[in-house]
């Protein structure tokens, strides 16, 4: 039997994020914030019982993760398929930019949001699903701290509370919060959500 417990982070602030502009697989530097905070959040996790680091391959997921590991010190994998949503010809761009040229009607979509040249909000799920059924089965047992990005996040738990993923849903992710997700025999389960940091 293969089981895994994860906990998902998202990385540490970036300049873009701070600008609202759109990452997808591009990258920008963390802010000054988003350093002090990922420092921060590294005593918090120290007491947690991690024997792992999975880590997005992505500059600003690999930038937080050395910053927690400084205090954290432990083995750390880097997984393509944690990288956040590809965004295509939408990455670089503001978000409020794009009101009016075809945002909406995406959004619309739920789960099927796919930015032009990009990939869906499936896509995304089905990634980072199958990613973690993986390394349930490479690392059984073990208690794994997974830095990855807001799309992942937010696909893997939106998925398994069953949600639509539509604009008039309510919000219900919290910034600088872990989210809890087991992985047995290729299945995934839920804990808890939003634990803060």
């Amino acid at each position: 039997m293969s089981t895994a417990v994860f906990a998902l982070l998202r990385h540490a602030a970036t300049v873009w994020n701070q600008e609202k502009r759109i990452q997808g697989h591009w990258d920008s530097e963390l802010s000054p914030e988003g350093a002090a905070d990922a420092a921060r959040w590294a005593e918090t996790l120290a007491g947690m019982g991690f024997s792992r680091l999975f880590v997005s391959d992505l500059a600003r997921a690999r930038a937080t993760a050395g910053i927690l590991n400084l205090r954290l010190k432990l083995p750390m994998t880097l997984e393509k398929n944690l990288r956040e949503q590809k965004f295509g010809e939408w990455t670089g761009r503001r978000v409020d930019d794009l009101r009016g040229h075809g945002l909406e009607e995406q959004v619309a979509r739920g789960w099927e949001f796919r930015p032009p040249g990009g990939e869906s909000r499936l896509e995304v799920f089905g990634r980072a699903e199958r990613t973690l059924c993986e390394a349930a089965r490479l690392w059984p047992g073990k208690k794994i701290l997974a830095v990855t990005h807001e799309g992942v996040v937010k696909a893997l738990v939106y998925r398994l509370l069953g949600r639509e993923f539509l604009p008039d849903e309510k919000k219900i992710l919290k910034p600088a919060t872990l989210h809890w997700v087991r992985v047995s025999d290729g299945r995934l389960e839920l804990g808890d959500i939003n634990v803060p940091l």
